[in-house]
């Protein structure tokens, strides 16, 4: 995918709101821009990891917010915010875009387990939700240093800890197997 089709598919789902067409590109830009931080820092995944894959699919993870309903960022849709990842996922699918789609519906927190969607009674198919390639991986735990309601400004390690753990135990295990992977230490 060339930056010019990255744009336009952003486009096709953003022209009619600047405001969100803005901070989605922001954000996503951040959090490519982390994830091709760490690419590099791991000269041993270059075979693999396609980076160009990895820049598309940071760029794209978030594409499903505009379906849902959260006027803070100018999200005006009618859907539960948990649900962005499966609905950007179901988008790309429709695109001819499956292992973007798997990026889009696997990044959220550290994942969302079968167990977490049964038990939460959450909004979306039963299934699981886990980042499983290391693509994946990478693009999961750099999104996690950018909010969207808070564009330019990184969110410091000690505030992600504790976003993660209001999702329990399980949530901080694999926040912490990330943060290894990624070749940083507790």
């Amino acid at each position: 995918m060339t930056n010019e089709q990255l744009t336009q598919l952003i486009d096709k789902y953003y022209a009619d709101n600047e405001e969100l067409r803005h901070i989605l590109c922001a954000h996503s830009r951040q959090v490519a821009d982390r994830a091709l931080r760490i690419i590099d820092a791991h000269p041993e995944w270059e075979k693999q990891v396609d980076r160009r894959f990895v820049e598309e699919a940071a760029m794209l993870h978030d594409i499903g917010i505009f379906h849902c309903d959260a006027p803070n960022i100018h999200c005006h849709g009618t859907h539960a915010y948990i649900e962005h990842g499966f609905l950007g996922a179901e988008l790309l699918r429709a695109e001819g875009l499956p292992k973007h789609a798997l990026v889009a519906e696997r990044h959220t927190g550290t994942g969302v387990t079968l167990d977490q969607v049964i038990r939460e009674d959450l909004p979306i198919p039963a299934q699981d939700y886990c980042p499983i390639s290391l693509e994946e991986k990478i693009i999961c735990y750099a999104d996690k240093f950018y909010s969207k309601g808070h564009i330019g400004e990184e969110v410091a390690l000690s505030k992600i800890r504790h976003n993660i753990w209001k999702y329990g135990h399980d949530a901080i295990v694999r926040w912490n197997e990330l943060y290894e992977l990624m070749g940083e230490t507790l």
